[in-house]
């Protein structure tokens, strides 16, 4: 699933630098994420970094966006031009 940002967001800032895709930036009023961009850290770590550092737990899956993870998969191999390896 992609990942969302929820609006319990506090705008702490730790998020936007975790993401190695920079799939988060600033929003109008909260932080929010680029589902293009976003590959759940696929092919960088294990688990999503935004959702590690994020104080308030507000980085969710989005039940709306469903990505398998061969969709993120090629999604990080298409950012990075880079072949994923495990």
């Amino acid at each position: 699933m992609s990942l969302i940002i929820t609006d319990e967001c506090i705008n702490c800032d730790v998020c936007e630098p975790e993401c190695p895709n920079e799939a988060i930036s600033q929003g109008d009023e909260i932080y929010e994420i680029d589902l293009d961009k976003c590959t759940e850290c696929v092919g960088h770590y294990d688990e999503p970094q935004c959702q590690i550092v994020c104080p308030v737990d507000c980085i969710p899956h989005d039940e709306n966006n469903v990505e398998s993870r061969e969709t993120l998969v090629i999604k990080y191999e298409k950012l990075t031009g880079k072949a994923f390896t495990e």
